[in-house]
């Protein structure tokens, strides 16, 4: 069975995209997504982003369809990496880096900077306090971070929040880094 979840704005406003349902996805919510890209802007034309715990790839589809120059996307089942290049296919994505791997293996090795970092990793799994050693290395000069957990965040003092928000039991918000 499928799932499926509608981009909320830009070029590919109201399109569905579709991800397996047998895998524990938990797309971000239509009503933050809108928040996050009104904080954002609604354009992201010469922005680099990365999803980094792809899953359903709502928010590098989001990105993309907002004029994102490139969105770099990292899933690490074959299958759910599948169904993200199946719906770039069909959205006609070709602003689109696909990496089936490890998020934080990747980190480890990847070489790009990001303007924004969307940072949404498996609730439970306790990868924030990694993240915040690796994440500062990827981020652009004035780049922005989103995070989105289902505990409340206790952020580093590298970071600092520009803006935060919760909706039902997700936490979420956006950050820069000093």
């Amino acid at each position: 069975m499928d799932n499926r979840v509608r981009i909320v704005g830009g070029t590919w406003r109201s399109r569905l995209i579709r991800f397996p349902g047998q895998f524990d996805i938990r797309p971000t919510p239509d009503r933050v997504r809108e928040t996050l890209f009104n904080w954002l802007g609604q354009d992201l034309r010469k922005k680099n982003c990365l999803d980094l715990f792809a899953g359903s790839g709502a928010l590098g589809f989001e990105a993309a369809s907002r004029g994102a120059e490139k969105v770099t996307m990292v899933e690490s089942n074959r299958e759910v990496a599948a169904s993200i290049g199946q719906n770039a296919k069909m959205l006609g994505c070709d602003r689109l880096d696909l990496h089936v791997a490890d998020a934080l293996k990747f980190l480890s090795y990847d070489s790009g900077t990001y303007d924004v970092i969307f940072l949404d990793p498996p609730f439970g799994k306790n990868l924030f306090p990694q993240l915040w050693t690796l994440v500062p290395a990827r981020l652009a000069r004035d780049g922005l971070v989103y995070v989105e957990s289902g505990d409340a965040l206790d952020i580093p003092e590298s970071f600092s929040w520009v803006k935060q928000g919760k909706a039902g039991k997700v936490n979420y918000g956006l950050l820069s880094c000093r």
